[in-house]
């Protein structure tokens, strides 16, 4: 399968949404008087021409804002994508190119280029931990530990990476966690409660820490329970006594160095907050073409 036939598949981000979070950042940065260096050099109808060029390997996520940012500064900037979402690139590579109003272009590039090195480098990191589980059934999935007012982005580039997305917030699934166990009483009671409390399209989630704990929430069966923080040992045992009756998910420091053999325990998915939290931003540059 081609990196081509792969980013045809790639979700899509609303264009109203990327409109709305692009303009804010803009906002944000230009504040009051607007990019006063540029303004001050250079002549309001000036024009240029610059590439985007990828300095490290990795794969791409945020093309989208990019050109929203140079089209939002002026309608009338030309940006030519050469790579979709969802690709992967080598260092050199040029990824974009721009032609345009000068100042216009200074103005969205810090913008835009923070949108693509900071959600590339999540879909670098995704498709390196989807790699190590490739040859088992789990998934790799993220979690609600995003940064504020960028989660949704975050978690499409996970997707892009090759990961699926876990709920996006409280309220469109039930994830019973250990206090909320303790508070009502009880694995059982916790997800009778849920069933009876919530719609019948809500799909409601346990979290367990122990066989013991695993065992009751079965007789409770519930659409997913939650293994946290168990060895690859016990994880085993665990999809052994579960025997296919429910999806399973193991969560809990998993990282790069352990996630092969989590998989390998046989859990459906596996969720890590290391894919959004602790991503480097993939090295991208705006360079202008002189003469």
């Amino acid at each position: 399968m081609t990196a081509s036939s792969i980013s045809d598949r790639m979700p899509e981000l609303s264009p109203l949404l990327v409109a709305k979070l692009v303009g804010m950042a803009l906002e944000e940065d230009l504040g009051r008087a607007g990019d006063i260096t540029s303004n001050a050099i250079i002549e309001r109808d000036a024009r240029a021409v610059a590439m985007v060029v990828s300095r490290q390997s990795g794969t791409i996520a945020g093309m989208g804002l990019l050109a929203c940012a140079f089209h939002t500064m002026n309608a009338d900037i030309r940006v030519d994508l050469n790579f979709r979402d969802g690709e992967c690139i080598e260092p050199g590579r040029t990824l974009a190119r721009i032609e345009g109003n000068a100042r216009a272009m200074l103005a969205a590039e810090r913008v835009g280029l923070n949108y693509l090195m900071h959600l590339s480098g999540i879909a670098t990191l995704t498709a390196a931990y989807a790699r190590e589980v490739e040859h088992t059934k789990a998934l790799v999935c993220c979690t609600r530990k995003t940064l504020p007012g960028l989660r949704v982005l975050q978690k499409y580039a996970v997707r892009c990476g090759g990961g699926v997305n876990h709920r996006f917030g409280l309220d469109d699934a039930v994830l019973i966690k250990d206090n909320h166990i303790a508070i009502a009483g009880g694995v059982v009671p916790a997800v009778n409660a849920a069933k009876q409390n919530s719609g019948h399209l809500v799909k409601i989630e346990v979290e367990v820490d122990t066989i013991e704990q695993l065992e009751e929430a079965l007789t409770a069966a519930p659409d997913v329970i939650l293994l946290d923080n168990m060895s690859p040992q016990v994880l085993r045992q665990a999809v052994d006594v579960t025997a296919g009756r429910c999806i399973l998910e193991a969560s809990g420091n998993i990282d790069l160095d352990t996630i092969r053999v989590v998989a390998e325990s046989g859990v459906d998915y596996i969720s890590t907050s290391k894919i959004t939290m602790a991503a480097s931003t993939l090295d991208v540059g705006l360079d202008i073409e002189i003469g």
